[in-house]
């Protein structure tokens, strides 16, 4: 593969780019700026970003993963509060089982299983255990998609009431309660059923969006934490000068840099290698990127010192939202485990 963007690539990283700063939050107080944030989220859907896993007429998406994770990259860096993986997600479902593009216009998000890691299943039109809708926006969906299984190995789509927000960790985007119990809808207007493959390659997608999600985070942290050090005075001096400053920022811009690398060979994987291929390579980009972002957080607040531990400073938001991208779709440890499985036959798993 050619990691060098495209022209269009390189204009959408752009583009994305100076969005999430000029309307991403700059401060945490930012976060309780309702102008601003919708400001945000209106820009996010002009641009058609919510749009860019829709069918192009052919069955295919009109763009891709590597496309979607630029996106999710951008906004990540600088901890954008807009829903954008969690739509996308769900339009991605709803193309491959051929619905229209507006039928899940509203915003609606896929609804996962309590530990992040799979869609939730429902049987005998209800859900058997709780569920989570992730990132549904400012204005929480009412709905998420949940899958019903059709035929041996075939599943469809449904949809389920959300009943309340989760007490999240994450303050940039939303996590919903799906009742355990709660009866589902079936949507009208499915061509077919998703195969194991569709699942397959949707969870590939997944994987790609939030490891990329975790590089822009691992960036975005990163600038904010040098520009500290460069500005921060101790003995008379910028604590940047301080060779173990040096040392400790050096290290977490070569774990960006690499999660970078990895994280773009998932999503150029989404849609140019086979389903189980493409899930291989994002559950290696995302078991890597995990464990980087959680160094480069702990690093980044180890930086800034006392502060770093304050409300006021907005180094928590990137490690908040990066101990959920981390969980979604699962961590560095169930990547691993299901990588021994599926390269190496062993049954039981990484112990």
């Amino acid at each position: 593969m050619d990691t060098r963007d495209t022209p269009e690539q390189a204009e959408l990283r752009r583009a994305a780019r100076q969005i999430a700063r000029e309307l991403g939050p700059a401060t945490v107080a930012d976060l309780e700026d309702q102008t601003r944030a919708k400001r945000l989220a209106q820009a996010v859907r002009d641009a058609g970003w919510l749009e860019l896993r829709h069918d192009s007429g052919d069955g295919a998406p009109w763009a891709s993963g590597v496309e979607a994770a630029i996106v999710a990259d951008a906004l990540a860096g600088t901890v954008a509060d807009v829903a954008f993986s969690g739509p996308v997600l769900a339009a991605d479902l709803a193309r491959r089982v051929g619905l229209a593009d507006d039928t899940l216009a509203d915003g609606t998000v896929v609804a996962f299983a309590p530990n992040l890691i799979a869609a939730a299943v429902a049987v005998d039109g209800a859900l058997a255990a709780p569920a989570y809708a992730v990132d549904g926006g400012a204005e929480p969906a009412a709905r998420a998609v949940v899958l019903v299984p059709d035929g041996a190995d075939g599943h469809r789509l449904a949809l389920a009431p959300v009943t309340a927000r989760a007490d999240a960790t994450e303050l940039t985007r939303t996590v919903q309660h799906v009742a355990a119990g709660a009866a589902v809808e079936p949507l009208d207007g499915q061509q077919r059923a998703l195969t194991a493959d569709d699942l397959t390659q949707w969870s590939a997608l997944g994987l790609a969006l939030t490891s990329a999600d975790l590089v822009g985070l691992m960036r975005g942290v990163l600038d904010v934490t040098v520009a500290y050090a460069a500005e921060r005075k101790q003995y008379g001096v910028p604590v940047g000068s301080f060779q173990a400053v040096q040392h400790l920022l050096a290290e977490a811009h070569t774990l960006m840099e690499g999660s970078l690398s990895v994280a773009l060979h998932a999503s150029w994987a989404v849609d140019n290698l086979p389903p189980r291929d493409a899930r291989a390579a994002g559950r290696v980009a995302k078991a890597y990127c995990t464990r980087a972002a959680r160094t480069v957080g702990e690093t980044a607040i180890q930086v800034h010192g006392g502060i770093g531990n304050t409300w006021e400073c907005i180094v928590h938001l990137y490690v908040r939202r990066a101990l959920l991208s981390s969980q979604w779709f699962g961590d560095d440890g169930e990547q691993l485990r299901q990588l021994e499985r599926e390269r190496l036959g062993v049954a039981a798993g990484a112990r």
